[in-house]
Formats: structure tokens, C-alpha cells, sequence
């Protein structure tokens, strides 16, 4: 114990090489602060683009990184050459979501601390980080959703006031748009589009359903805002 002690308390980056034992350290912490990350990133995640290979990458970035940090030391020559190998590495993955970015250069730090030994630093940052997200996952931070679902189907026919889809939407929506309506002409159907705030997106077959029942509507698409966003 008080040996991990002394290894926890190594001044970082320190004039000798590193051992074995302190090398050792660096990657278990890193696996386990990695893991934190993932996890954290595995429960908050939203959406459609979650991937499984993704969240092991955050485990194996931190890893990785970790272990540049304890190759490079204060060998300056080094570091110049990793980076010229790294340059050659050439990585086609798009990542869509800003949020996605931010774990992974959240992977990037935690590495490069333990690598250098900073486990205090590290640790703490793992910690606070990881609090961060889940509360502004939970607190719904910054949540702007004035419609929440786009909806489009087609009409034979002018919707007024006392028309059974704005019956229909009145009774599931807290708010509805009418944002585009395209008349086929030659007597055919008119195509609409509508934005909708729907109340609870739980009743969204209910609402489907209702709305098949009116005469002359077809073609009923409902896309929920933050699955086009996915798109």
C-alpha cells in the first residue's frame, strides 16, 4: 500500500524514465478512468447515432494516449517523431454530434494525465466532468424544442378552423404550424406539412390513428424532430 502510495504521489514527468510499475499504474488508471467515461457517455447518450465501437474507443483512447504520454517523457525528439507517425494516420469517421467530440478530447486529457503522472489531476477530473454531464443530461440543460415533430400527409380539400385534422391536432398538440401546402392540381390531393408541439409523444400512434380515420387522408408521415436531426 505504501508503495502505490509513492507511485501516486511521483512527481510528474519527471527527469528518469518511468518503470515498470509506474507504467503499469498509468494504463490500469487510465482502463478504469476510461471505463467512467464510457459509461457515463453509454447512460446519457440520445438518439440514433449511438454506436458500440464508439464507446470502446473512449475506453481505448484514454489507454492509448496514456501510453504516448509515458513514451514521450521530456524527450523532446520523441514526441517530434510521434507526431509525424501520427500525422500519417489518416481517420475517415464522421462524427455528426458536437457532443461526441467533446468525450472523446475528454478521453484525449484524462490519457495524457495519467500518462504524466497527474493521477490527482486525473482522478478529479474524471469526477467532475462526469458529474457535469449527467447533470445537465438529467436538468434537460438547454432544451429549446418550440416543435418537437414535423408532420405530412396528403388532402383532398382545405382545412379551416372546424376541420377534423385541426381537431384532431388541437387535441394532441400544444402548438401546430402550418408551414407548407403544395395543391397537385387536375382535382388531386393537396400535400401538407405541419410543425407540431405534441403534448406527450407516448400518444404518437393514437394521433396516427385518429388522423387515418378522416376521410380523404392519405400518405400520413410523423417524424419526431430530434430523429430528422439524426438523419
Amino acid at each position: 500500500m505504501d508503495k502505490l502510495w509513492q507511485l501516486m504521489e511521483e512527481t510528474p514527468m519527471g527527469g528518469g524514465g518511468f518503470g515498470a510499475e509506474s507504467v503499469l499504474l498509468s494504463l490500469v488508471l487510465a482502463f478504469v478512468l476510461g471505463q467512467v467515461i464510457a459509461w457515463v457517455y453509454y447512460v446519457t447518450h440520445s438518439g440514433l447515432s449511438y454506436s458500440r465501437s464508439y464507446v470502446q474507443s473512449l475506453i481505448l483512447i484514454t489507454m492509448v494516449i496514456s501510453m504516448v504520454m509515458t513514451v514521450i517523457g521530456n524527450n523532446i525528439i520523441t514526441a517530434v517523431g510521434l507526431m509525424g507517425a501520427l500525422a500519417i494516420v489518416r481517420f475517415r469517421n464522421i462524427i455528426k454530434d458536437t457532443r461526441d467530440i467533446a468525450f472523446i478530447f475528454c478521453a484525449l486529457v484524462v490519457g495524457m494525465a495519467t500518462g504524466s503522472h497527474r493521477y490527482a489531476t486525473a482522478i478529479t477530473g474524471t469526477i467532475v466532468l462526469c458529474l457535469i454531464i449527467l447533470y445537465l443530461f438529467f436538468s434537460d440543460f438547454g432544451a429549446h424544442e418550440p416543435h418537437n415533430g414535423f408532420l405530412r400527409f396528403s388532402l383532398r380539400g382545405s382545412i379551416g378552423p372546424d376541420h377534423p385534422v385541426a381537431t384532431v391536432l388541437r387535441r394532441f398538440c400544444g402548438s401546430y404550424t402550418l408551414i407548407s401546402m403544395q395543391d397537385a392540381g387536375f382535382g388531386g390531393p393537396a400535400e401538407y406539412a405541419y410543425q407540431l408541439m405534441i403534448r406527450n409523444t407516448g400518444r404518437n400512434e393514437e394521433l396516427i390513428s385518429e388522423l387515418e380515420q378522416i376521410e380523404g387522408i392519405e400518405n400520413i408521415n410523423l417524424t419526431m424532430q430530434e430523429k430528422l436531426l439524426e438523419v
